[in-house]
């Protein structure tokens, strides 16, 4: 892994995420190969929002791999009364292998990247949410056995999530069609970086559109997220208006391909973005998705805080 931090996928090269996937997979085929992968070795865990997945996913990671990790809620550390980021990024730097931040402002943790001495990984920011994203693409590929040419269909808020998994996409082969109402479309800059590396890595560009109908025909992957991230329940009742018809229905999961599957990264909001019968139905894979937070976080991590590794085995990625 030549990066030192992950912030954004943008970052990484297909090579660079298919070495994440790989490491991973032998994480979850044999975790006590790596019981003291990362021994010794701590990552203070910075929270500015509330999580489930996020923090015992991490946490739990590093004491599998036989290492420790600080929850640092905002409140409890000098960044909730003043403290600059840069002078925070430098003090933990002294003490911990690595940073894992969970924050409002993505340019938090640019800001913690240009100080801090030791990896810092983006555990969610407003403007991506790349290990999450990870998961996802590790979790179609188990499913699938490939992901060249995979259709991912993102209905609804063009958020974080969305950002997270169109950074991913087009490194990786994924045609990915995001259907969102006017005025909540995912970033034009965001949309405009993957163009130009799908015209680079000669992959399917991404499609936006306000028609859902029209992102699901045929696809392999129907995913949705929440229609009111943190920090938005201000316009929780405006975003429900402007998000009727979004709601993936079983309509929408049979116009997708035959053996199709539904994502979601949760918490979800049944009978709002999703309908109970989908999120709750045979083609559901959310749970999947849940337990692969945990794998693929485990290779992040011993990955980018420098930690033993097992003897590789061939490829099976682009099987």
């Amino acid at each position: 892994m030549k990066q030192k931090h992950l912030v954004s996928l943008r970052d990484y090269t297909r090579q660079e995420l298919e070495e994440v996937f790989e490491l991973a997979r032998r994480l979850k085929a044999d975790p006590r190969a790596y019981a003291n992968a990362l021994r010794g070795k701590s990552l203070a865990m910075i929270f500015q929002k509330p999580s489930t997945r996020t923090r015992v996913s991490f946490e739990v990671g590093m004491f599998q791999l036989g290492g420790h990790a600080l929850h640092l809620g905002a409140n409890e550390i000098q960044i909730g009364r003043g403290e600059t980021l840069a002078d925070t990024a430098k003090v933990l730097s002294r003490y911990v292998d690595g940073i894992m931040a969970r924050v409002y402002s993505h340019e938090d943790l640019v800001e913690m990247s240009r100080h801090a001495s030791v990896p810092v990984i983006n555990g969610l920011s407003d403007l991506l949410h790349p290990v999450q994203a990870l998961a996802d693409f590790f979790t179609m590929f188990e499913r699938r056995g490939r992901l060249d040419g995979v259709v991912l269909a993102y209905v609804g808020d063009g958020n974080n999530m969305c950002q997270g998994l169109m950074s991913g996409a087009v490194k990786l082969g994924v045609e990915m069609r995001v259907a969102a109402p006017s005025g909540y479309e995912p970033n034009q800059l965001i949309v405009k970086s993957a163009v130009r590396e799908a015209q680079k890595f000669k992959t399917a560009p991404p499609v936006v559109t306000p028609d859902p109908m029209e992102a699901v025909q045929g696809a392999d992957v129907v995913y949705t997220d929440v229609w009111t991230s943190m920090g938005q329940e201000a316009e929780a009742e405006a975003r429900r208006q402007a998000f009727q018809g979004y709601m993936v229905s079983p309509e929408m999961m049979a116009a997708a391909a035959p053996d199709a599957v539904f994502m979601h990264c949760l918490p979800a909001h049944r009978g709002e973005e999703v309908a109970a019968e989908v999120i709750d139905g045979p083609q559901s894979i959310v749970f999947d998705q849940v337990e692969n937070r945990l794998h693929v976080q485990k290779a992040i991590l011993i990955l980018l805080l420098g930690g033993a590794v097992a003897p590789e085995r061939p490829s099976t990625l682009r099987a």
